[in-house]
């Protein structure tokens, strides 16, 4: 069985992560292709190398002499060769990134950079051959990932290789330059990967033992769990969970490939296996609690609104017009909310208004500012009777006034919309009523 292992940034931080990474890797003579993020963190205060590399091009941007900032990157991959004791430089690799900075090349030029330096480092360090994401990787035109090429790329090339190395985070347009994805990124290639080799298994190594309940910034110690489905997952992700990137899920979901989240720092954790479907019971009737802060409600009201055809449409085509996607939309008899992102609302907040003015022709519209959304998943809740009422019977005990109800027509999901203040109590308490 072929395995794909993607590390992240914290298990490729340093010469002792990198050994740790390769006794994983030796392990098991089925994890044969490698995705490697760029060198993390190796202390709180420390700064990532992907950073380093963006600052260093911005000066190099600026006309600025770049020398000191190149040095301190080429600095922390010295110290990982020296400490895995190898026979190995890396002075080309610096020489063509030192004249591309200066030929201003592009900022997803510089930011790839990392990872392509640490693939060089695995590949010598394993004795994988090393393939270079840009041959295989293609975005189209318009910077979209094309995944059907991309799939037959990887295919192709990976067929005669019995083991190889391929950094993560970026591919190529199709003129040649240097495309990311969006920070995370490794997450997707070796989703990529994975499904163009047809992988048995995507294993996910990071520096937590699997997928928690919640954010252990907000729970402390909260419990792991040990199966989650795709869709769970995606539920989650895109509600801010951050173990792994939303969008990877999708390359794996469609071949029906598990991926199974494992702690670099302890390999012996089983971890969490996220899958197309499973029959095994949930230890608790909710997977996952998930939130963001920063959205705001434009809520609209207009006597017989519900008799009134294409309505809703005519105050969605407002937000469309200005570049605006909306993330919820619970609506009542003569009253419909819009929950978008603050961010993206406010700057257009007054053109926005006048549109739906125009076209929908309300007779109120008012707008409830610094709202966060929480989404409450799990498999378990369609057979459970009474979760909604334990979910809001545990906010009002915490004295949490709730702004928005929308639970999903699958019921597997609930999202609950509160004020930003509120956010953290209201996670700690739903956790605290479904699994203290």
């Amino acid at each position: 069985m072929k395995k794909v292992v993607k590390f992240g940034g914290s298990s490729l931080a340093s010469s002792a992560q990198f050994k740790k990474v390769g006794a994983i890797i030796r392990a098991d003579v089925n994890r044969r292709f490698v995705v490697p993020s760029a060198p993390g963190k190796r202390f709180r205060e420390d700064v990532k190398v992907t950073d380093m590399l963006y600052h260093c091009y911005s000066v190099a941007e600026q006309d600025g002499d770049f020398t000191e900032e190149l040095k301190n990157i080429r600095a922390r991959y010295d110290e990982i060769i020296s400490g895995l004791g190898l026979d190995f430089s890396l002075d080309e690799e610096f020489a063509v990134i030192e004249q591309n900075f200066r030929d201003k090349i592009g900022t997803d030029y510089a930011a790839s950079r990392g990872e392509y330096l640490n693939g060089k480092i695995m590949s010598g360090y394993l004795g994988f051959e090393f393939v270079d994401a840009a041959e295989i990787v293609r975005f189209d035109e318009d910077g979209v990932f094309d995944s059907e090429k991309t799939n037959s790329l990887v295919s192709d090339r990976l067929a005669g290789c019995e083991c190889a190395v391929i950094p993560g985070f970026y591919g190529s347009m199709p003129d040649g330059s240097i495309k990311t994805f969006s920070r995370g990124g490794s997450d997707i290639t070796g989703a990529i990967i994975a499904r163009g080799v047809r992988a048995g298994i995507y294993e996910n190594w990071t520096d937590v033992s699997g997928f928690l309940l919640t954010d252990p910034r907000i729970v402390k110690n909260p419990v792991s769990i040990n199966t989650i489905t795709y869709r769970e997952l995606r539920e989650l992700s895109y509600m801010g969970a951050s173990v792994l990137h939303d969008a990877s899920i999708f390359p794996v979901r469609k071949a029906g490939i598990p991926i199974n989240i494992r702690n670099t720092n302890k390999p012996e954790d089983p971890g969490t296996m996220i899958v197309k479907t499973t029959g095994a019971k949930s230890k608790y009737t909710i997977t996952g609690i998930a939130g963001r802060k920063g959205f705001v409600a434009i809520t609209v009201e207009k006597d017989m609104m519900n008799s009134e055809v294409g309505f809703g449409r005519k105050v969605l085509e407002a937000f469309e017009q200005y570049g605006i996607s909306f993330e919820h939309m619970p609506s009542g008899i003569d009253t419909l909310s819009v929950f978008v992102e603050q961010s993206a609302f406010e700057p257009k907040e007054q053109e926005v208004i006048a549109a739906i003015n125009r076209m929908a022709q309300p007779d109120v519209i008012t707008i409830d500012t610094d709202l966060s959304l929480i989404a409450v998943v799990g498999r378990g809740m369609r057979d459970a009777r009474g979760t909604a009422g334990r979910v809001f019977t545990s906010l009002a005990n915490a004295r949490v006034n709730v702004r928005m109800i929308d639970q999903g027509s699958d019921e597997e999901n609930i999202i609950i919309g509160v004020k930003d203040e509120d956010f953290e109590p209201a996670v700690r308490a739903i956790y605290d009523e479904f699994v203290r």
